[in-house]
């Protein structure tokens, strides 16, 4: 059997409960994917964004209702070694991906919120080439990890309550949403997947990242921290999002527009 055919085995196989359920779980629960999308899987050289283009292609080959994939990978900058990866990774994995060029890294280069600015940037390169080929979603490969560090560095860094959602309607571009199918997988099971399959992928291939910690390995660290003096600290930080309760909020914001307590606590007199 070749190579790339013992690794999607291995997803819905030996790993059918920490990721293939997971993955057709998130699918399901928040209905990600309908009958004849088009989506746009994008990959960015990552073991997250690589599983997510196992993954999708496994539910279109297993699943009940038809959709297509397209693979697209955008090169913001990328060291040739690093591209390099990414195509030999594509072929291990026998994967047929669009790759194009963005000049994301220059741009950001000694900005003080790189970052943040890299992340928008590429969000708009990733929605315009989908939607030149015709999708109508872009997927990511945002995990159980990436939404609870959203949580704890909004509470922390920003004084604010705010989830990173598993799908969202694109302000910029009509038509298109964001979907995030790998949302309830955690992070462990995926490096323990990649290591089962004897699979490199990028780490980080940002000269900026690579220079500093960040405010995101911090928080990374700190909720190991609390897992350790409590084992489902992180679920409990996750399980919140979908547990707010509204009559013990000071203030909250919905549509743009800020509400209080106080509008309606006099009705209760």
């Amino acid at each position: 059997m070749e190579r790339y055919r013992e690794i999607e085995k291995s997803i819905i196989k030996k790993y059918r409960k920490e990721i293939w359920g997971r993955f057709v779980k998130a699918v399901k629960d928040y209905e990600l994917i309908e009958e004849n999308d088009k989506i746009a899987v994008c990959i960015s050289g990552g073991k997250d964004s690589f599983l997510l283009a196992k993954c999708m292609e496994e539910l279109l080959r297993h699943g009940k209702f038809h959709y297509e994939l397209e693979y697209i990978i955008m090169n913001p900058g990328y060291a040739p070694l690093n591209l390099a990866q990414i195509k030999d990774n594509l072929e291990t994995l026998n994967i047929k991906a669009h790759i194009f060029d963005t000049p994301i890294f220059n741009v950001v280069e000694g900005e003080t919120n790189a970052c943040y600015r890299c992340a928008k940037m590429r969000r708009g390169y990733l929605y315009d080439y989908a939607k030149k080929l015709g999708c109508n979603k872009i997927a990511l490969g945002h995990h159980f990890n990436d939404v609870v560090e959203t949580i704890m560095l909004n509470m922390l860094f920003n004084g604010s309550y705010g989830s990173m959602m598993p799908k969202l309607h694109s302000d910029n571009f009509e038509g298109m949403e964001l979907i995030r199918p790998l949302y309830l997988i955690c992070e462990k099971d995926i490096i323990s997947w990649a290591k089962y399959n004897d699979l490199i992928f990028l780490n980080c291939a940002c000269s900026v990242t690579k220079t500093s910690s960040g405010k995101r390995v911090v928080i990374k660290n700190l909720i190991e921290e609390l897992n350790e003096l409590h084992e489902d600290a992180d679920k409990c930080i996750f399980n919140s999002s979908t547990n707010v309760n509204l009559d013990t909020i000071i203030g909250y914001k919905k549509d743009n527009i800020k509400h209080n307590f106080l509008d309606k606590y006099g009705d209760k007199k």
